[in-house]
């Protein structure tokens, strides 16, 4: 497999793109395609079933695009098909929990960690059980917070609504003491800024996004499969519905103009 081959990224709509947006930033030199799933979004409101026959016909997808490597980048698609996947493909697989359950374990100082994400997320334990498979004395917050989202597409993330919402859901956390907190949703590392005015040093972020990042460096780099390129890397984004929200966002989230959307249909 050659190592100038693109890297595939997929999330059931924009969320994804912060992970891309750190992908670029650790590694410009990657060329990557994305595909946002945005017929099909979301995800939380689906079956475990559903959703894993989302993410093959993605990854088939991306797979045939002849990318070296392919990152889930929605924690639930990531907790209910990432073992599935790498059952049918060969190419290295990455979802955004283990690298969040990592950095969580080197983070926690008294062994007391808050996870947030979205229903879907909370609800299929990934995080928790992860979590307490690598250290059973660990004290875990799990908390569905499905209110973030949307005030992140709303781009109200200085909006004093926001703050509002965010002390509801931290006060929670606070009240359980815990010292670690893992961004369990692609979109809230967007609210980190908002996030760390309300906890301050109290709490240590875990951000899903940037740990994504690392990992996705550190296998590239045991396969051999780190870009040696000293050009910058192209980024083609798919979609799988046309929406104009999703432009203003996705530029919002890379900080940049995404240029030629592509609408794509899927195929089992």
């Amino acid at each position: 497999m050659s190592e100038e081959l693109p890297i595939g990224v997929f999330d059931s709509g924009v969320g994804g793109l912060t992970v891309v947006k750190e992908i670029q930033d650790r590694l410009p030199h990657e060329s990557i395609i994305y595909l946002g799933d945005t017929a099909r979004v979301p995800y939380g409101n689906k079956s475990p079933e559903t959703i894993q026959e989302y993410a093959i016909e993605i990854t088939r997808f991306l797979v045939k695009k002849k990318v070296k490597a392919v990152v889930v980048a929605c924690n639930t698609a990531t907790a209910y098909s990432l073992d599935r996947l790498r059952e049918l493909f060969t190419i290295p697989l990455l979802g955004v929990i283990e690298p969040g359950v990592g950095a969580a374990l080197e983070a926690t100082r008294g062994g007391k960690i808050g996870i947030i994400g979205t229903v879907g997320t909370i609800q299929s334990q990934a995080y928790q059980k992860a979590l307490l498979q690598a250290e059973p004395t660990l004290k875990i917050q799990a908390l569905a917070t499905p209110l973030l989202v949307p005030l992140v597409e709303e781009d109200w993330l200085d909006h004093p609504a926001t703050d509002m919402i965010l002390k509801e859901y931290l006060n929670r956390m606070i009240e359980e003491q815990i010292d670690t907190l893992v961004l369990g949703c692609t979109h809230y590392p967007l609210l980190k800024p908002r996030i760390l005015s309300l906890v301050q040093d109290q709490i240590k972020l875990v951000d899903s996004a940037e740990n994504m990042a690392i990992a996705l460096e550190k296998t590239l780099r045991s396969h051999d499969l780190l870009n040696q390129s000293q050009a910058l890397g192209k980024t083609q984004i798919y979609v799988t519905d046309f929406s104009p929200r999703f432009q203003v966002l996705a530029e919002r989230f890379l900080k940049h103009p995404i240029g030629h959307l592509e609408r794509i249909s899927l195929e089992s």
